[in-house]
C-alpha cells in the first residue's frame, strides 16, 4: 500500500514539476517575444543559420564518408550540404535580412494556407454528408462564414506579411505568457 501511496505522490510531484518548468519558461519566452520582438525574432533566425550549418556538415560528412552508396549520391550529399552551409553561412552574415526573409516566407506560407483552407471547406459544401443527408443550415452557415474568414485573412496576411508576421508573433508572445500564467497556477494547483 504504501508503495502505491509513494508512486502516487511521486507522479504527481513529476507532472507538477514538468508543468511548472514549461509554464515558467513559456511565460519567460512570451515575455522577451513582447519585449524584444526583433531581438526573439533574431534568436530564431540564428536557430536557424545554425541547424542549416549543423545539417550542412552532417550531410557533407555523410557524402564524404559513406562507403555503400553510389559516386553520384555521394555527390548529391556533398552538394546539399555545401548549400545548407552556403545558406547558414549568408544567414550568419546578414541577419537582419534573414529575420525579415524569415517572416516574410512564414507569413505568407500562413496567408496561403488560410486561403486554401477557406476555398476548400467552400467545396466541401457540395460532398453528401451522411450525417447531414439533406444538408444542414446552419451547417452550410457556419461553413461559409469560416470559408470568407479564412480567404479575407488569408489575403489580408499575404498583402502584408511583414505587418502580418509582427503581430502575429506579438500574439503568440501574448499567449505564451498566458498559457504561462494558467500553468503556473495549474501546476500550484496539483496536491501534495
Amino acid at each position: 500500500m504504501t508503495t502505491e501511496i509513494r508512486s502516487e505522490f511521486g507522479q504527481r510531484q513529476s507532472l507538477r514539476t514538468i508543468t511548472m518548468t514549461t509554464s515558467i519558461v513559456s511565460l519567460i519566452f512570451g515575455a522577451l517575444m513582447l519585449i524584444w520582438p526583433v531581438k526573439s525574432a533574431m534568436i530564431v533566425a540564428i536557430l536557424v543559420a545554425v541547424y542549416a550549418i549543423i545539417g550542412g556538415l552532417l550531410h557533407l560528412a555523410h557524402g564524404v564518408l559513406s562507403q555503400g552508396t553510389g559516386r553520384w549520391t555521394r555527390v548529391g550529399f556533398v552538394a546539399l550540404g555545401l548549400v545548407f552551409i552556403a545558406a547558414g553561412v549568408l544567414a550568419f552574415g546578414s541577419l537582419g535580412t534573414t529575420t525579415l526573409l524569415l517572416a516574410v516566407i512564414v507569413t505568407t506560407f500562413i496567408g496561403a494556407a488560410w486561403i486554401i483552407d477557406g476555398i476548400v471547406a467552400l467545396f466541401s459544401l457540395r460532398l453528401k454528408d451522411p450525417v447531414l443527408p439533406r444538408g444542414d443550415k446552419a451547417h452550410k452557415g457556419w461553413t461559409i462564414f469560416y470559408a470568407v474568414v479564412g480567404v479575407v485573412a488569408g489575403v489580408a496576411v499575404v498583402a502584408s506579411p511583414l505587418f502580418a508576421a509582427l503581430w502575429l508573433w506579438l500574439l503568440f508572445g501574448a499567449s505564451l505568457i498566458v498559457l504561462g500564467i494558467g500553468g503556473i497556477i495549474r501546476a500550484a494547483s496539483i496536491g501534495d
